[in-house]
């Protein structure tokens, strides 16, 4: 059993079941309270079709689904991130703004990857 948790300690299936049902809840939480993430899942519904019905090679699939899967982890993380920040003080500080703006900036980075890859496999 873990010292420093007292959340840790459990093996085998019921750790999954555990960890299964935690990741559930933190995607109902995101979908239920965060419009970005919502509107990241509205770009993956539209963008997956689309890319099925194009005629390109499977690892052209396989990128343009990729880049959409990783603006929905980044924006997990950046959720993540502006909930700690707000749990520990509403207050403004420099250090928080900059905890959230460097978790917007990785979201940027993750949206245009998604552009960048679309443009580039598209039409080139």
């Amino acid at each position: 059993m873990d010292q420093y948790s007292p959340f840790k300690g459990k093996t085998g299936l019921q750790r999954i079941l555990n960890a299964s049902r935690y990741s559930m809840a933190g995607f109902q939480s995101a979908f239920r309270h965060e419009a970005a993430f919502r509107q990241i899942v509205l770009i993956n519904l539209i963008l997956l079709p689309i890319n099925l019905y194009l005629d390109l090679s499977k690892i052209e699939h396989l990128l343009l689904i990729l880049v959409g899967l990783l603006a929905l982890i980044v924006e997990l993380f950046n959720s993540a991130i502006e909930a700690v920040v707000d749990r520990v003080s509403l207050e403004k500080h420099p250090l928080a703004k900059n905890a959230k703006d460097m978790g917007s900036a990785a979201q940027f980075v993750a949206l245009s990857m998604i552009a960048v890859t679309w443009g580039i496999i598209l039409w080139f």
